[in-house]
């Protein structure tokens, strides 16, 4: 079914059409009648599925004409804040709809001075959002349609308190829509006085890994890792390279390491200005930097194309994790390698991932590499201690 024939307005279409999009991906197909009907959305979708047009082109097809500021975005993070905003105005661009980015690292000049002038579309993150209600400067009394995305995140930074403000001064009248990748018992909670009656989509969840991707396991004792990487790296024909760490303490030092190694590094985590992450960003896209060193907070759904590897320094918080990080690359039937640096500390985690794709992930040892001893590159003496283990339960 083509979007012409799903109920959208006639400046919206144009919007799609001008960003070369002709045919809705699933969610679209499934969201977009439903928040045109009035219905409130509970919808778990990954990166990549098309989430931002399924609410934002109903969105712009019921606002109409300009008017009060009556769409409110929350997102955990400036980045998608920003290309959620982008979107709006590349999807609203034929008409007279105004949408603003709000979010923390900044200025309050450029956001107060078009709040001022009049927007019917605020895309922000919870806490600078705060700031400009608490001045005043920024009111939801007619606020029609909520949109909570990447609600997970939300939860992992620490927001949720700050998000539940904002949505108890929305009025009660409205639509609400909630999106996210896993919804734990804090988000189902918070969706259940949320939102009223709300529709359940599944799209775009994967629990295995891309066919296009090669990914592997790599052991090695814990003081080894960062020699690991630098090898890995030496023997890897690669084009870019997005390197995964736990914190941004981590990240920094990795980004320091491997520039001392003569390699062309950015780092993204949140400490990090709004200046400072757009460069990285764009030179990462453009080539400049054949390394991107990144937090998963940092790096979810950021919109990065021809990623040729990917390599865990850490491992993944979370089972699902492992799948959205290493799906980073193999996009659009490319070809991908991702590569998971495996210490003995890790071995639940692995094994929790493992039974979550439902495959043993291949383990590999590289030749002529000086490793330090670990059980890990002992099966047997591994083995002998896990039935040490049970003696001893």
């Amino acid at each position: 079914m083509p979007f012409s024939k799903l109920g959208l307005s006639h400046g919206a279409l144009q919007g799609v059409k001008a960003a070369g999009y002709t045919d809705p991906t699933p969610i679209q197909l499934r969201a977009i009648p439903l928040v045109l009907a009035g219905r409130d959305i509970v919808g778990s979708a990954q990166t990549g599925t098309g989430k931002t047009a399924a609410f934002a082109l109903p969105i712009i097809t019921k606002l109409g004409q300009r008017g009060k500021l009556r769409a409110l975005i929350l997102e955990p993070t400036r980045e998608l804040a920003a290309q959620v905003e982008t979107a709006f105005r590349d999807y609203g661009r034929f008409t007279d709809l105004r949408a603003v980015v709000i979010y923390g690292g900044v200025g309050y000049g450029a956001q107060e001075k078009a709040l001022r002038e009049g927007v019917d579309i605020v895309v922000a993150t919870p806490g600078r959002l705060l700031d400009h209600m608490e001045q005043g400067r920024c009111k939801l009394d007619h606020i029609e349609f909520l949109i909570l995305d990447e609600a997970d995140r939300m939860l992992d930074m620490g927001f949720l308190p700050d998000v539940k403000r904002i949505i108890d001064r929305c009025p009660a009248q409205r639509q609400t829509m909630l999106f996210s990748a896993t919804v734990p018992p804090e988000i189902a909670t918070m969706a259940q006085w949320a939102l009223k009656n709300p529709e359940k989509i599944e799209i775009g969840r994967r629990r295995s890994p891309a066919e296009t991707i090669r990914h592997a396991l790599y052991p090695v004792a814990d003081d080894q890792r960062d020699e690991l990487v630098v090898e890995l790296l030496k023997r890897t024909d690669f084009d870019s390279v997005l390197i995964f760490c736990r914190t941004k303490d981590r990240a920094d030092h990795v980004s320091a390491m491997l520039h001392r190694d003569g390699h062309l590094v950015a780092v993204l985590h949140s400490n990090r200005t709004q200046s400072e992450r757009e460069q990285a960003l764009r030179g990462f896209r453009d080539g400049r930097f054949e390394v991107l060193v990144a937090t998963d907070i940092a790096a979810r759904g950021l919109d990065i194309e021809d990623i040729s590897h990917v390599i865990n320094y850490d491992m993944p918080q979370h089972a699902e994790d492992y799948v959205h990080r290493i799906g980073r690359t193999g996009r659009a039937l490319a070809k991908g390698d991702a590569f998971t640096i495996m210490t003995a500390d890790d071995k639940k985690q692995v094994h929790a991932i493992e039974f979550f794709i439902g495959a043993a992930i291949p383990r590999v040892k590289i030749d002529n590499f000086a490793y330090k001893y670990t059980t890990l590159l002992d099966p047997e003496a591994e083995k002998r201690l896990r039935t040490m283990g049970r003696r001893r339960r």
